[in-house]
């Protein structure tokens, strides 16, 4: 990673998962920087002014893949509303690079929310990652204390319209618990998740990363989580990672196959009413 001056949201937001992860050579890049324009209180990324964007990093992100023999790589980012399409053609030339240099990689994308930057998401659409992942991370009602800048329904329409653009495109989402959400919330949250959708729900419990970050109500016993993960499988989800270490680009290349399998499994028993959608995927994958 220092060679091609990349970045890792393993690094930069203290990821409980990092030794495990780099043991196996899985690394989460994270691409405009390492300075963020939004001040959520429960992120370990530094907040600022962020330099201008490295024209070279799409291709160098590219190379690194290649070198590295990645089968699945997540590329995510830092907030850049400081950029007119929030960096969503950056996004769109890194998807395309990786392409170039290792096509036989999967490609899952954890993006900001664009908010405010018409046209931006049909950008990142159009250049066609595998994984579309935007985390709404929590509960509507805590929003204004945990994600300041970002809207809750903002951030739900945004991975609806996903799907509008691209029926087959696999989209996910994450939250946090134990922010001071009860468990209703975050039930309503999971039924929010299936109207617009979504197919891949993570669960994890909130971790403070300092002093000066929002405070951990409490945390979730495992029953809890196995819990959750009964009642998002009920609701429909493809796939759901629910556990304390669980974090958005854990196990992804893992649970990517997982996910792909459940959809043809679904596929294959759904009937003529999905052939379309059974088709279009069989063009993406």
């Amino acid at each position: 990673m220092r060679e091609w001056n990349l970045h890792t949201v393993c690094e930069e937001a203290a990821c409980p998962n990092i030794g495990e992860c780099w043991a196996k050579k899985h690394a989460t890049m994270m691409i405009m920087g390492a300075i963020c324009t939004r001040a959520c209180t429960f992120c370990n990324v530094a907040t600022g002014k962020p330099g201008a964007l490295d024209s070279q990093e799409p291709e160098n992100v590219g190379q690194a893949v290649a070198r590295l023999g990645l089968e699945h790589i997540v590329i995510t980012s830092v907030d850049r509303d400081d950029l007119v399409d929030g960096g969503a053609s950056h996004f769109a030339e890194t998807i395309r690079a990786i392409r170039r240099a290792s096509p036989g990689t999967t490609i899952e994308i954890l993006t900001p929310d664009f908010l405010k930057k018409d046209g931006a998401l049909e950008v990142v659409v159009e250049a066609r990652p595998d994984v579309f992942n935007h985390n709404l991370e929590t509960v509507p009602r805590l929003y204004t204390e945990v994600r300041p800048g970002s809207r809750y329904f903002h951030s739900l329409r945004l991975l609806d319209r996903v799907k509008e653009l691209d029926p087959a495109m696999f989209t996910k989402s994450g939250l946090m618990v134990g922010l001071g959400e009860t468990r209703e919330e975050v039930h309503q949250v999971m039924d929010d998740m299936r109207s617009a959708d979504i197919d891949f729900l993570t669960i994890g419990q909130y971790l403070q990363p300092t002093v000066k970050h929002h405070g951990v109500d409490r945390f979730v016993e495992p029953d809890e989580f196995a819990g959750y993960e009964r009642t998002a499988f009920g609701k429909g989800f493809l796939m759901v990672s629910a556990a304390p270490l669980t974090r958005s680009s854990y196990h992804a290349g893992d649970d990517f196959t997982r996910l792909r399998a459940a959809r043809e499994n679904k596929l294959a028993g759904g009937g003529t009413r999905l052939e379309g959608l059974a088709r279009m995927a069989t063009s993406v994958l």
